[in-house]
């Protein structure tokens, strides 16, 4: 299936995430087909991770560069352990926070059914036990893990319920397992365990703060991303990007600006704004993690050239969250 385009049909269908609907969409990514579906972070794009033609369908219909590997999602720990090489500090971090938004970057196990293209060329393999409960039980009825990166168009907004993926992928893919909103509304946090010390690739659901509490040491990086070799998925410096420019620890709006806040602090000329949203009233992380990537594509909505995003604390969550946006605000 290299052209997704001569294989679905014209309208994405949209599937109940019941057990008739789950059993629907394992039968299409048996048949080699695209799925989308709900995990508790963002909605991802599944595909047969262990077929090199499925996993090149992902690549076209996101428009996706083949160097960026994928993250492979499973049931559980004991099909993960299948598929990669799991030391100490990975097997802590699996206990801790499997199922859920983690991604472990292991070694590539000898037998790993995960092919290359998936991985990106690379000896190692990213992986996942997504906390939804439909998710999990997709991958069971699949029985083979399934790559999911972000169910979007690369490098665009990612999406939190089926309506986002059908604003993107409509007609690209097969279907769409409807889950409702997804919970987090960030990416899983990425951590590579790869020898040495464990590394923070990307921050996500998973706080820095609370993989300290497991290791008992504080994790380095993410470094810079390389845009032209990176090692684990999500690591491009452009990314999460919506239509218009967007622009970081405003503290002034020009008119026709559209406005992301936090909290309780307002920017100079707040009342000139095209569009606003606020992440959360009440300055809570978790809340302005969960509504990030929609307020983003609501303000997008409004026609405004530019975004002004009004400065965001880095403590916990709004680590991920200005890593997305710093991402969004990249040049393309």
């Amino acid at each position: 299936m290299s052209n997704p385009g001569s294989t679905v049909p014209a309208e994405t269908r949209l599937l109940t995430a019941d057990a008739a609907g789950i059993a629907e969409a394992a039968a299409l990514l048996r048949a080699g087909r695209l799925v989308a579906f709900p995990t508790e972070t963002v909605y991802g794009l599944g595909g047969d991770a262990t077929d090199p033609n499925a996993v090149a369908a992902i690549y076209a219909a996101k428009a996706r560069p083949s160097f960026n590997p994928l993250i492979s999602h499973v049931p559980d720990a004991g099909a993960a352990r299948a598929q990669g090489v799991f030391g100490e500090e990975a097997n802590r971090l699996a206990e801790a926070f499997w199922p859920g938004p983690l991604t472990l970057v292991v070694p590539a196990s000898a037998g790993t059914r995960v092919c290359e293209l998936a991985r990106a060329g690379l000896p190692s393999v990213a992986l996942r036990v997504p906390g939804s409960e439909p998710a999990r039980a997709l991958l069971a009825a699949f029985g083979r893990p399934v790559a999911g990166p972000s169910a979007n168009r690369s490098g665009r907004v990612s999406p939190t319920r089926a309506a986002h993926v059908l604003e993107d992928l409509n007609g690209r893919i097969a279907a769409v397992l409807d889950g409702g909103d997804t919970r987090v509304g960030l990416e899983s946090t990425v951590v590579a365990c790869l020898g040495g010390r464990a590394r923070l690739l990307r921050p996500g659901g998973i706080t820095r703060e609370r993989l300290r509490d497991v290791l008992g040491y504080d994790l380095e990086g993410p470094e810079a991303a390389d845009t032209h070799t990176p090692v684990g998925p999500g690591l491009l410096a452009s990314h999460y990007a919506p239509n218009a420019a967007v622009r970081l620890d405003a503290m002034r709006i020009a008119p026709g600006e559209a406005l992301m806040l936090f909290g309780d602090f307002r920017p100079e000329g707040h009342d000139a704004a095209r569009a606003v949203v606020n992440l959360s009233e009440a300055g809570d992380a978790t809340e302005a993690a969960a509504r990030l990537f929609g307020a983003l594509r609501d303000l997008d909505a409004s026609g405004a050239a530019t975004i002004a995003v009004a400065p965001i604390p880095s403590e916990g969550l709004g680590e991920a969250i200005r890593d997305r946006l710093g991402r969004a605000a990249a040049p393309r």
